[in-house]
């Protein structure tokens, strides 16, 4: 059985949000069945925890003594049992792999830094002269993304792969904005990617281990 960590229990602003979502999403959609692993506060830094996740993130993928970290590798893992999420033809798959890892890396650094700057240094006199900044340069990289996506339902095309599941999942980190909703393309195309019923499932799971916890 696959074991996948998770928090027992996060703040508000944070719950729909922790990173064990994309992991439970990606199962969802490869029709894999798995358990999750509950963390009480302080569990993350444990020496056992630590041996597995150097840095005391969830989530943890483990399977049959196999443990991997970083969603975005879990996710790859997984798609590579599943052509639900990553395609069999070779190039598919790199150009899958591709928005992966570009939505790790050229998308959610910048809105991370737009959300930290509005949920925890809102009232500082650097955020306010730093977040207009901020927020433009995360406007530009949406406005491209917005570019290439174009008419095409998905990133690759008329299919959903993982680099659309990743995609998505970075963009409603915005949610609390109107930074998505103003651009037509993309807002269309993020409310096809969460209207699945594979993230539905996944978001279900993880807001209901949320409420067990309460």
């Amino acid at each position: 059985m696959i074991t996948i960590s998770a928090f027992h229990w996060v703040p508000d602003l944070a719950r729909g949000q922790v990173r064990d979502l994309r992991v439970r999403w990606a199962l969802e959609e490869a029709g894999l069945p798995y358990q999750a692993r509950l963390l009480e506060q302080g569990d993350q830094d444990k020496d056992d925890y630590r041996a597995l996740q150097p840095f005391g993130q969830v989530p943890i993928f483990e399977e049959d003594g196999f443990t991997l970290f970083e969603s975005g590798a879990i996710v790859l893992h997984i798609g590579e049992r599943s052509t639900a999420l990553l395609p069999e033809d070779p190039k598919a798959r790199a150009r899958a792999t591709q928005w992966v890892v570009a939505a790790l890396n050229s998308i959610e650094p910048f809105i991370m830094n737009l959300a930290l700057i509005d949920f925890f240094y809102t009232n500082e006199e650097w955020a306010k002269l730093r977040r207009p900044g901020a927020e433009a340069f995360v406007r530009r990289r949406l406005a491209a993304l917005s570019k290439n996506l174009g008419d095409k339902p998905y990133l690759d095309g008329e299919r959903f792969t993982a680099g659309d599941l990743m995609m998505s999942a970075v963009l409603r980190i915005l949610h609390y904005t109107d930074i998505i909703k103003s651009d037509a393309r993309l807002s269309a195309y993020l409310e096809r990617c969460l209207a699945r019923p594979a993230f539905k499932r996944a978001l279900d799971a993880q807001l209901g281990d949320f409420r067990a916890a309460a």
